[in-house]
């Protein structure tokens, strides 16, 4: 258990904490609404995670998350005006309304996105933490991700190039109990989560993922020792997500007594009730906190309901073509000898990569 940090550092972890639970319950009432397409998974009980780790990070350090990454952008600083344009789907989102919920992104905040699949940030988290070793930085990345990725081929990809190439990166994986609907000990064989790594090269720590003291100290410390020996760690943050999986998860896994038994730990009003009772605050800033927080997510939503949508002739605008001329990602049907670009303004030499997949594909050849 580390110490209360400094008063005005304190006041800003409850502010930020009570700042996503708004959020959080707004997203999902506008989601309820139909303003909100496509998935929605929220973080509601698991602030103290996000806000303790975050808060261990320096400005120029990574962060890469899940599809549960809302808190994550805000935490980083991501005005909420732009996370909830985001999920209305609107150009002032932080993806510009191309990402939605699951895909929010803020580079020049070093928040390098959510990704819809499972274990997929992993990877990318090893790829920026050795572009920080070719820049000779001392930069640290921090990769969250839930206890069901920690099953995923690319958890043990990951975690052992990681140990091998001895990137600085800090592994969180965030144990809220249940990968989607399945509990922990149905899911995984090792339930010490911590321990994962160990066959691999990165040794474990755990923290009080609700507690947001708990959770930084564990965190800063983590993050030292990769930033000064530069070698990966894994991170369990034990928490709880108090709403299902995503918005239409009916949630017939859990009992309601159980969920009743983590919200009598919820992070915000136990860190909030720790301040006044060591004078950082009173009752009515805490009040006035938490006041702030809605003003600011209303403000939110109506700055997402004036923004306007993408304009229909900016569909293509960031994808990937081979020419001006061909709209959208480019492929053929590699079985076929005769398939290849029929744009003659494309240079020679453009079909050579599909045409040698079609040679591939004829000669039975595979990737052994």
């Amino acid at each position: 258990m580390g110490s209360l940090p400094e008063p005005d550092v304190a006041r800003e972890w409850l502010e930020t904490m009570t700042l996503i639970r708004r959020f959080e319950e707004r997203a999902g009432e506008m989601y309820a609404r139909a303003k909100v397409g496509g998935f929605l998974h929220l973080s509601i009980g698991e602030e103290a995670t996000i806000v303790g780790s975050a808060r261990a990070l320096r400005t120029g350090d990574y962060l890469i998350s899940t599809y549960r990454s809302h808190g994550h952008a805000l935490v980083r600083g991501t005005p909420p005006e732009n996370v909830m344009a985001e999920l209305f789907g609107r150009v002032d989102g932080c993806s510009r309304g191309r990402g939605g919920s699951m895909h929010m992104f803020d580079l020049s905040r070093r928040f390098m996105g959510g990704y819809g699949i499972v274990g997929g940030n992993l990877p990318i988290a090893a790829g920026i933490a050795l572009a920080s070793d070719y820049q000779g930085s001392d930069d640290v990345t921090l990769c969250t991700f839930g206890d069901g990725a920690s099953n995923q081929g690319t958890f043990g990809e990951t975690l052992n190039l990681a140990a091998l190439w001895r990137l600085p990166v800090v592994f969180m994986v965030t144990n809220n109990q249940f990968g989607m609907g399945t509990a922990l000990r149905r899911h995984s064989a090792v339930t010490d989560l911590q321990r994962k790594g160990e066959s691999l090269g990165v040794p474990g720590m755990r923290c009080d993922g609700m507690d947001v003291i708990d959770t930084h100290a564990v965190l800063c410390e983590a993050v030292r020792r990769v930033r000064e020996d530069r070698r990966p760690l894994l991170v369990e943050a034990v928490t709880y997500r108090f709403r299902g999986h995503s918005m239409a998860d009916p949630e017939q896994y859990r009992s309601k007594e159980e969920v009743a038994q983590w919200r009598a730990r919820d992070p915000i009003p136990a860190f909030g009730e720790k301040l006044v009772r060591e004078g950082v605050i009173d009752e009515q800033r805490r009040a006035q906190i938490d006041g702030e927080a809605v003003e600011r997510v209303d403000a939110a939503v109506a700055f997402a309901e004036a923004s306007p949508f993408p304009a229909p002739e900016s569909l293509y605008d960031d994808v990937y073509v081979l020419a001006q001329a061909v709209r959208g990602t480019y492929s053929v049907k590699t079985t076929d000898p005769g398939a290849g670009p029929t744009d003659p303004a494309l240079p020679d030499g453009t079909d050579e990569i599909p045409q040698q997949i079609t040679d591939a594909l004829l000669l039975g050849e595979d990737a052994s």
